[in-house]
């Protein structure tokens, strides 16, 4: 029998070496996968995905099974981790925008799934370009890179208040498409 994430974590808690070898042998690849769709250059990804296994490891006292699968928060951990880098690198310059576009143009679906794909190197899921493009735009600068409203607004041209409506009315979007995909796809 095979222990839960959420056992191991609390073994990683408990400065359990081999739980968290284990955590980190099942949720490498996914990880790392993020870590590189985020950041675009191999090396760096490894960084950030041995960044994201120590951060878990640090903060393993602190996850909530009631908040969420521990798979989420550890994504959440590496998506953090890579936009951390993401903003301390001068050298290679990262423009949301087009990042955004060129994730519309393939869209994302749920984002314990969007590891897998990108791990397993399958294009990204087809949710968000479902979702009109002005909005998705702003979801994924919202959610990918961190942006505020007021960031948005001054990256995109447009008042504050159209920027927040976009990424409301994006992620409802976003939130919807997926849903109906869940639905198709019980049997």
């Amino acid at each position: 029998m095979t222990a839960s994430d959420e056992a191991l974590l609390a073994g990683m808690a408990a400065d359990d070496q081999d739980a968290a070898a284990v955590f980190v042998r099942r949720h490498q690849a996914r990880v790392y996968g993020l870590a590189l769709f985020v950041v675009g250059i191999p090396a760096v990804a490894e960084e950030v995905a041995q960044e994201t296994f120590v951060r878990a490891w640090r903060h393993a006292d602190g996850f909530d099974p009631r908040r969420g699968r521990a798979t989420t928060w550890l994504l959440a951990i590496a998506r953090h981790a890579a936009i951390d880098v993401l903003r301390v690198r001068r050298d290679v310059p990262v423009d949301p925008v087009i990042m955004a576009e060129r994730i519309t143009a393939q869209a994302v679906g749920d984002p314990d799934r969007l590891a897998d794909q990108v791990a397993t190197g399958t294009t990204v899921d087809a949710a968000l370009s479902h979702v009109p493009r002005e909005q998705a735009t702003a979801v994924v600068l919202a959610s990918v890179f961190g942006l505020s409203g007021a960031e948005i607004a001054e990256r995109t041209g447009v008042p504050l208040g159209t920027a927040k409506t976009r990424i409301r009315l994006g992620l409802r979007h976003l939130r919807d498409e997926l849903a109906t995909s869940r639905e198709v796809d019980r049997p």
